[in-house]
């Protein structure tokens, strides 16, 4: 395996990953186009995959990506979290640290646990700027201040569920891509990640979720909020590595 070569090309993947970060929604990126360059991101990184040998892909070292909340309850990305790490081809768990404060922990190959950390940044940015939107709307301006609290919620709900659906479905469409390769990339990436989560020895447990009351005027804009935002892949410009090589 040529090491320098790899990480020439892993160095150029992070400095895109961060060129995108910089294109923040403060920055004047609205949501559309930072979610649609996370996606062009995961493309790319899809590229980078095929142009590696199924051994260099055996020797790629597995690491951890922690995305911080800063809250101690539940936040409507905890609804959003799996979908993100299944288009990522990583790992995600909960931890929380001394104060109880929760953290996302991706686990997986760097550039895909890259891309997840910028994917949930971007999406918990979207819902919090369409969450404003929302409470400004005519809908909102007639509810009584006791049933905002709900709409809120409803809302955010909505919105990252129809967040996760389109990610889930995008998924599978990169999976069809991927497979018309010829290489069982997915299965392969899968199997590394999964050994070298088996090292951890780790025990995890899902926490099943309660029913939760909604309102279903919030969560259906939550959701048409969700469906609206562009997450639209294609990176025709970036041809695979030079010099590639197949199994």
């Amino acid at each position: 395996m040529d090491q320098q070569f790899d990480t020439a090309g892993l160095d150029k993947l992070k400095v895109r990953i961060q060129a995108l970060r910089a294109k923040t929604i403060d920055n004047g990126c609205t949501e559309d186009e930072a979610l649609s360059a996370a996606a062009k991101v995961a493309e790319l990184l899809d590229r980078y995959d095929l142009s590696l040998t199924d051994l260099e892909l055996r020797a790629t070292p597995c690491e951890r990506r922690v995305y911080e909340t800063h809250r101690k309850k539940r936040i409507p990305l905890d609804d959003c979290i799996g979908a993100i790490a299944h288009f990522c081809d990583c790992r995600v768990w909960r931890e929380k640290d001394a104060a109880g404060a929760s953290s996302y922990v991706f686990f997986g190959l760097r550039p895909d646990i890259e891309v997840a950390h910028y994917l949930t940044e971007l999406i918990d940015a979207a819902v919090r700027a369409e969450l404003g939107r929302f409470k400004t709307s005519a809908d909102y301006g007639q509810l009584r201040h006791q049933e905002r609290h709900l709409a809120n919620a409803s809302f955010a709900l909505g919105m990252v569920a129809s967040i996760a659906d389109k990610l889930m479905a995008m998924k599978a469409s990169r999976d069809d891509v991927n497979h018309s390769t010829g290489r069982g990339l997915v299965v392969l990436k899968t199997s590394v990640v999964d050994a070298e989560f088996d090292k951890l020895n780790m025990k995890l447990r899902t926490l099943r979720s309660n029913s939760r009351m909604v309102s279903m005027m919030a969560y259906e804009a939550g959701g048409a909020a969700g469906v609206s935002v562009a997450i639209n892949p294609g990176i025709d410009e970036v041809p695979p590595r030079a010099g590639a090589k197949r199994n």
